[in-house]
């Protein structure tokens, strides 16, 4: 199930990230800079959605497309990340938080795979809300305008990627607990 639909998608999320970043060496104004690779990145986030609806929908579910659309996610969002550092729109400690928490989960995941203990550390609820916060926040941090001439995305998108921080490092001891004891039962 290498070229479905679904994973089709999940591949452009993937094709997306050069894009995206490219649009901030583009001889164009800044506003407009901001606006298209807003667009370009909901766009392309909301892909995270539809491929996995389509996948049930079309039965076009596979061990491979479960593998791949978390990878895109957190290549889309590290990468949005390390932009908007560039573009001194964010904390480095935050994106430090969130790339390290990323790293550390999916080693940790690899790990309690190869020990026979995957289900221990499958996702759950607390990581798809950061997900969910974190595709909420990028945007408004890569606006960086006054949206409807009214909401400051700035500031906005910086409570938010704060809350994302403070999530991450919730959900990231949440799958800690749940892989220590199957650790030191591995252990003995």
């Amino acid at each position: 199930m290498f070229l479905t639909i679904p994973t089709l998608l999940t591949w452009a999320r993937i094709a997306a990230i050069p894009l995206i970043v490219g649009v901030y060496y583009l001889p164009i104004d800044g506003a407009l800079r901001n606006l298209v690779a807003t667009v370009m990145f909901v766009s392309f986030a909301a892909t995270d959605w539809l491929d996995g609806w389509l996948a049930r929908k079309l039965n076009q579910t596979s061990a491979f497309g479960a593998f791949l659309d978390p990878v895109a996610d957190k290549f889309l969002i590290c990468a949005a990340l390390l932009m908007l550092l560039q573009l001194d729109r964010i904390n480095a400690v935050i994106a430090l938080i969130i790339i390290g928490r990323e790293i550390a989960i999916s080693a940790l995941r690899e790990w309690m795979a190869t020990i026979g203990a995957a289900r221990s550390v499958a996702v759950h609820m607390l990581g798809k809300l950061k997900t969910m916060v974190q595709m909420v926040a990028i945007p408004f941090l890569l606006y960086d305008n006054a949206l409807f001439g009214v909401i400051d995305t700035r500031l906005w998108g910086t409570v938010l990627i704060i809350v994302a921080a403070v999530l991450t490092v919730w959900s990231m001891v949440y799958y800690l607990r749940k892989a220590i004891p199957e650790i030191r039962a591995k252990a003995r």
